[in-house]
């Protein structure tokens, strides 16, 4: 589920950076994005961790 979120945003970043609009916008995502795939690989090993007990 997390999958197409990374990819939206990825999108989003490429599509930024090939336009060069808002430099300082897509290096907002970009630290949005790695946030969001933090946060989605705690979440992964905590359910994985809760599945084996």
């Amino acid at each position: 589920m997390a999958l197409w979120l990374i990819l939206i945003i990825v999108g989003v970043i490429v599509i930024m950076l090939v336009i060069g609009v808002a430099v300082e916008a897509a290096q907002i995502l970009i630290w949005i994005g790695i946030i969001i795939l933090v946060a989605s690989i705690i979440m992964s090993l905590v359910t994985r961790g809760r599945g084996r007990v």
